[in-house]
């Protein structure tokens, strides 16, 4: 989006050479300093967050993958812990770490990206009026890349929380998944888990960049000027949970596919949609609102939180350009 239109100097359009730092910040708006530091910041927003909830994120799997075994939150935690000790909570956690990580420099950094190249392509006006569409284009081109990373540690994860005595690690999991299926079985999961991820992502930062504005305009009660650091962080959290919530409901069905996907041999998302059924779909979802709202809350309040300590430009809701005021009054 137009670097202007939230109160910063423009940015330069499609620049990647450094460009000098302004008004006490560690680096200019859109230059290549900025998406590098945003990249790092998504890396950690989501490889922490991710590993945070992955005793939550196993008993979610294996309700989805066995609901006659683990039949609610409750009895799947029992059950866990009963039959592998309090360490069972904890497979997966290294390509959860990995991987989320991984797609966390993409999701943020591209995100970040799209947005201005996007943004500046459309014009000041356009992209305030069209912001919505800006920012759901912008986050669903970054997560299509973001999960090509992503994908082989997804499937990784899922046998070894899903499949007793397949794999006891990363180490030993990703290499026997690549022997027994190739590269393309690494990879079988990658459009359900675009259909998971896109709608996810697209919701995620529609839904948090529209309710950080709203929650400035009728909620807090004073502008974001005049309001803390620590203010803007808790704006920032509680605009994440919200949208996390969303983001649970929208990309639930897809998750179950996935999950029960990557463990089933052979099957495909289609086959694995008619064998859950519709019910089937939505097994779990409780646990993963829980999962994902407290998830993407978290995500916004490391990733603003990154912003404010390395010094980087962090700008405020949009403001309808003058431009396009001048333009209403005079209709």
């Amino acid at each position: 989006m137009s670097a202007s239109l939230f109160g910063l100097p423009s940015a330069r359009k499609f620049t990647m050479a450094p460009a000098a730092a302004e008004s006490g910040y560690s680096c200019e708006f859109g230059s290549a300093k900025y998406y590098q530091l945003c990249a790092v910041g998504g890396m950690l927003s989501c490889g922490l967050t991710h590993t945070f909830v992955v005793p939550l994120d196993l008993v979610k799997c294996r309700m989805q993958v066995d609901p006659v075994k683990y039949k609610s939150i409750g009895s799947g935690f029992s059950l866990t812990i009963k039959e592998e000790g309090l360490r069972g909570l904890a497979k997966g956690w290294a390509p959860t770490f990995i991987g989320y990580s991984l797609q966390g420099v993409g999701k943020f950094g591209f995100y970040e990206l799209f947005k201005n190249i996007y943004g500046n392509a459309l014009g000041e006006e356009n992209a305030y009026l069209y912001r919505t569409s800006l920012y759901l284009a912008s986050s669903a081109s970054a997560e299509f890349f973001a999960d090509l990373a992503l994908c082989p540690f997804e499937a990784t994860k899922v046998r070894i929380q899903t499949q007793p005595g397949w794999a006891n690690n990363l180490r030993e999991g990703l290499p026997k998944l690549i022997r027994e299926e190739g590269i393309s079985g690494a990879y079988k999961g990658i459009t359900p888990l675009w259909g998971r991820q896109i709608p996810y992502t697209m919701m995620k930062f529609a839904a948090f960049e529209r309710t950080v504005e709203l929650l400035y305009q009728y909620v807090v009660p004073k502008p974001r000027a005049d309001c803390t650091k620590s203010e803007q962080l808790a704006v920032t959290f509680s605009a994440g949970y919200i949208a996390g919530v969303f983001c649970a409901v929208v990309s639930h069905p897809a998750d179950s596919v996935v999950s029960k996907l990557n463990a089933s041999k052979g099957s495909t998302a289609l086959q694995v949609a008619k064998q859950l059924g519709w019910a089937g779909l939505w097994k779990g979802l409780v646990a993963r609102i829980i999962m994902v709202g407290t998830l993407t809350g978290l995500q916004w309040f490391i990733y603003d939180g990154f912003k404010v300590a390395a010094g980087l430009p962090r700008p405020p809701p949009p403001q309808m350009p003058e431009s396009l005021k001048k333009k209403l009054a005079a209709q």
